[in-house]
Formats: structure tokens, sequence, C-alpha cells
């Protein structure tokens, strides 16, 4: 089942949807994750990714 854009996962879940993914807190940065994929650490640390585009 396809999720909302808005949808969040932490570093070292599995990403839901693929798509661009940005990280919540500053700095902050985007990524293309394909759904199945661990969701990586930014700047050395866990993060909180959130949906902001669908591929």
């Amino acid at each position: 089942m396809p999720v909302p854009i808005g949808t969040t996962a932490r570093t070292g879940q599995t990403c839901p949807e693929s798509g661009v993914w940005e990280v919540v807190t500053a700095p902050s940065t985007t990524a293309p994750i394909a759904k199945g994929n661990t969701m990586p650490p930014y700047n050395g640390g866990a993060v909180t990714w959130r949906l902001i585009q669908k591929a």
C-alpha cells in the first residue's frame, strides 16, 4: 500500500516508499531512496527522514 507524502522514517528503518527524502532537522539534505533499502544516517548520526516526492 503506498504511503503519503510527509511520511517519516528513522535511520536504520526500511524505506517504505521510493522517492526523494529529506532530513527533518538542520542541517538538512535530500536523497533518493528506494523502497526496501535501509534509511541511511546523515552527518554521522541517526536522523528522521521525510518523504517529499514519490518516484
